[in-house]
């Protein structure tokens, strides 16, 4: 069994940064990890996703550009940098692990979720 536990969700100003983190126990992922988010009022939407190795990345358009994502594999963490934050981005971030090789961004290929960080943008 694996917990993910997200933190670093915060109340910013609009422009400003934040780094989520995500905490893996119980096994190594050794596949891909993502983020996704959902907004009040909406569906849960993919952030991004890391490869085991991090070699590749991919991010919705949406946060392309001011997003990182990154992973420490010997610390089984995941993060997620965030800059030039505005108020769509306003959500709760969820991180998810996959136990396959796929990697995508679609949810259902991500086995283990997170119970979510709240991240508040104020304009």
């Amino acid at each position: 069994q694996v917990q993910l536990v997200e933190s670093g969700g915060a109340l910013v100003q609009h422009g400003g940064s934040l780094r989520l983190s995500c905490a893996a126990s119980g096994r190594t992922i050794k596949y891909a990890m993502a983020w996704f988010r959902q907004a009040p009022g909406k569906e849960r939407e993919f952030v991004g996703f890391i490869t085991w190795t991090g070699g590749t990345t991919v991010y919705a358009d949406s946060v392309k550009g001011r997003s990182t994502i990154s992973r420490d594999r010997a610390k089984n963490t995941l993060y997620l940098q965030m800059n030039n934050l505005n108020s769509q981005d306003t959500a709760v971030y969820y991180c998810a692990a996959s136990i396959t090789n796929r990697a995508d961004k679609r949810e259902d290929t991500y086995t283990y979720w997170g119970q979510g960080t709240q991240v508040t943008v104020s304009s």
